[in-house]
């Protein structure tokens, strides 16, 4: 007993984990995971960011090629096709298959050139970051908004809020582009415009879809089959400025 250390120098117990608790921990690393993964591997979304290093001017253009042959966007022009068939809009393309056709032709058209204007071009110029940053975490309904406002709010190479000029810029620009090949009742600025509202509407739809993406492909249970790799997840602004330095050690 003689020999015993004062009680005051024992370290603290460790706190105990309550099970809600550690599975909380575990799903916040499953789907941190799965961010990595989609980051790295996945062709659906491959807009999704995974690391904070900014992109090079390549890799903008690189991204913008790889965001115009992704499935999503087919399956999106698939969808806004069968929309703009139902509500007759671009009017001249007519109905059944081939004005179907038509329309989703015209669709994958504007996007890729959206792409090339709002995903390489301009976010090389203006450096803008045009990956989408996903939350992760939080109530649906900040998640939600935090996803409809990254329409028009983006982050800068160096991971500062701005505003989304490369997105909204790049969207008219493609609107303005498409009277090149629409009917000639489509060529009005009346017209442009209204389709760059509709582009904007179903882009913040696409957003939440992005933002809730990493969970749904955590469902599908992708990622059990794919190695993990070490990535920094999308939602970490990027470090500014120099490093700290190491904390100092305190003599013994």
């Amino acid at each position: 007993e003689g020999n015993a250390a004062p009680a005051a120098n024992l370290p603290d117990a460790p706190t105990p984990q309550t099970p809600t608790q550690q599975t909380d921990q575990n799903q916040k690393s499953e789907l941190k995971h799965s961010i990595e993964v989609l980051g790295k591997r996945s062709i659906f979304f491959p807009e999704l960011a995974h690391e904070r290093k900014p992109l090079t001017s390549k890799q903008k253009f690189q991204l913008a090629v790889d965001e115009t042959i992704a499935p999503s966007r087919f399956l999106g022009s698939a969808f806004t096709a069968g929309i703009g068939q139902a509500r007759d809009s671009l009017h001249d393309y007519g109905q059944g298959w081939e004005g179907y056709g038509k329309r989703y032709g015209s669709s994958v058209a504007s996007n890729a050139s959206s792409h090339v204007f709002g995903t390489a071009l301009l976010p090389s110029l203006t450096h803008e970051d045009p990956r989408y940053f996903v939350k992760l975490f939080g109530s649906p309904k900040n998640r939600i908004l935090y996803a409809m406002s990254r329409v028009v709010i983006t982050r800068t190479d160096e991971g500062a809020p701005t505003f989304n000029w490369s997105n909204v810029m790049g969207g008219l620009m493609a609107e303005s582009l498409a009277v090149s090949y629409l009917p000639d009742s489509e060529r009005t600025a009346g017209k442009t415009f209204s389709r760059f509202g509709i582009r904007m509407g179903f882009a913040a739809l696409d957003n939440v879809v992005k933002e809730y993406w990493p969970t749904i492909f955590k469902s599908l249970r992708i990622n059990k089959i794919i190695p993990p790799e070490r990535s920094d997840p999308g939602t970490v602004t990027p470090q500014v400025g120099p490093p700290a330095p190491p904390p100092q050690k305190e003599p013994q």
